[in-house]
């Protein structure tokens, strides 16, 4: 199955700035296999070592770290010639390997010439006691389950994803009937590798749930390896509340939900956990939209998101053919999973932290806001079709007519319709979700005219008071939001 993170590594052995690379993510994200396939395609050689089940590294660094000799060691326990440019080497589950972290820093000192690639859980690495962290010796990369692009091209429907790419909305306007049962099988199977073999091996809905509850067992497991008992039970708890809390109308993390009177010191390092786990993603809340969003973090509200839609289904006990058949069945959780589906996406992106904004009155929410390459980019997630959401999208194709018009005819337009840069986050999110969500969907930013009017401004909070005092903005805002 391909992967895009494949291209990221490329691009690693490339540089001349390489140093031994650390992959991490999520458990069963599929990182020894994308690293095997990567030696196999791009070097002659593949020393790979497992550290977790593997005696004969366990004392690999316990001397020193005299690194000519390692190279000995590991090439006698792969058996498979160790040569500077022509041989990956792979240590897999690092963390399990005592001093291993530690040891990046000579490989990047003193053997630089070597490809090393080290890959490890989330958790793993960032639970490791003992170690230094190899501080500037290294390049981290991290991986996710599999985007909807790379489940269309692992069903074999790469030609579907290159009329996605050039938005073509002609032709994908006649496959509407097709992805819409495509995306209703991501929904259901998820990224997960396994999960997605599986499906296509077999289209045993019933096998798939299996590999899927498989997986979250795992995952349980892992709530009690590297914490106290009572630690390990908030964690559960937390947890096993997120398709709860995604059910709510705002999808706030409420701390009642999870026991009654529980207040944020109960479950603070609980959800800290998780998000270190990379299971769940955290989007906190800002209350005023400007540059940079980080610096208006509102570190009391946020909502959790499971990383993965699949699992997330399995987690509700989601029946298969409710996911997987059109009609009503979904009528209560689609928005829940339309709006994590959404989220999953944007965090395949390089580089973007998401956010969502909402009033202290709450009569205005925007479900997700992200800053992209110098842009604030607000981007509001329906499951259904919506007359508001598409008069949006056709008044910015409308204005994006007025491009086509002289300077001195731009000059004297109202500012909303003069030229404008390229919106790229929104075209390339559009381009990959435009009427793929279940029953017709639309994605649109909430108020994009008044948006788009103000990208010049220094803060896009002065934006929000224009919009707050239109009697006719609330008018429309209160159908838009009636959810």
């Amino acid at each position: 199955m391909e992967r895009t993170v494949m291209m990221q590594l490329k691009n690693w052995k490339n540089s001349q700035f390489r140093k031994p690379l650390i992959l991490t993510g999520a458990r069963q994200v599929g990182k020894t296999y994308v690293l095997k396939e990567f030696g196999k395609k791009e070097f002659k050689n593949v020393a790979y070592v497992n550290c977790d089940n593997n005696p004969d590294v366990r004392s690999l660094f316990d001397e020193d770290y005299d690194m000519k000799k390692v190279l000995m060691i590991i090439g006698a326990i792969t058996k498979q010639p160790i040569v500077s440019g022509e041989t990956l080497i792979i240590l897999d589950e690092i963390q399990e390997l005592p001093r291993g972290l530690s040891s990046l820093k000579y490989f990047c000192e003193e053997i630089p010439e070597y490809h090393v690639v080290v890959a490890g859980s989330l958790l793993g690495v960032a639970m490791r006691q003992g170690e230094s962290a190899p501080v500037g010796k290294v390049n981290v990369m991290q991986m996710f389950p599999m985007s909807f692009e790379e489940y269309l091209m692992a069903r074999g429907e790469s030609q579907v994803c290159g009329l996605l790419g050039k938005k073509d909305w002609a032709s994908i306007n006649i496959l509407h009937d097709r992805l819409t049962k495509l995306l209703r099988e991501y929904y259901f199977v998820g990224g997960m590798p396994e999960a997605v073999k599986t499906f296509i091996d077999t289209n045993d809905v019933n096998a798939v749930r299996q590999v899927q509850n498989d997986i979250l067992f795992v995952y349980r497991s892992d709530m009690s390896k590297h914490v106290t008992p009572t630690v390990a039970t908030r964690i559960s708890m937390v947890w096993q509340s997120i398709p709860t809390q995604l059910a709510h109308e705002n999808k706030k993390f409420v701390y009642g939900a999870v026991k009654a009177g529980a207040r944020a010191k109960d479950f603070e390092l609980a959800i800290q956990w998780l998000v270190d786990a990379g299971l769940v993603y955290r989007v906190p809340r800002v209350k005023t939209v400007g540059k940079p969003l980080k610096f208006y973090e509102d570190f009391n509200a946020f909502k959790l998101f499971v990383v993965d839609s699949g699992l997330l289904g399995a987690m509700g006990e989601m029946e298969p053919i409710d996911m997987l058949m059109p009609g009503n069945s979904m009528a209560e959780s689609k928005g829940a999973f339309t709006e994590n589906y959404v989220l999953c996406q944007l965090m395949c992106l390089n580089d973007i932290h998401c956010y969502y904004y909402s009033r202290d009155d709450s009569r205005l929410e925007i479900d997700f806001v992200v800053q992209y390459k110098g842009e604030i980019v607000p981007i509001e997630v329906k499951a259904e079709e919506n007359q508001q959401g598409t008069a949006i999208l056709q008044t910015r194709k409308a204005e994006e007519k007025q491009v086509e018009k002289s300077p001195r005819q731009q000059a004297a337009l109202p500012q909303r319709h003069r030229q404008r840069p390229e919106l790229t986050l929104f075209d390339a999110f559009i381009a990959k979700t435009k009427h793929l969500f279940i029953e017709k969907p639309k994605i649109c930013t909430t108020f994009a005219p008044e948006y788009e009017a103000s990208r010049n401004l220094p803060h896009i909070g002065n934006l929000f008071k224009k919009i707050q005092n239109s009697k006719k903005y609330y008018k429309n805002e209160k159908k838009h939001c009636s959810r």
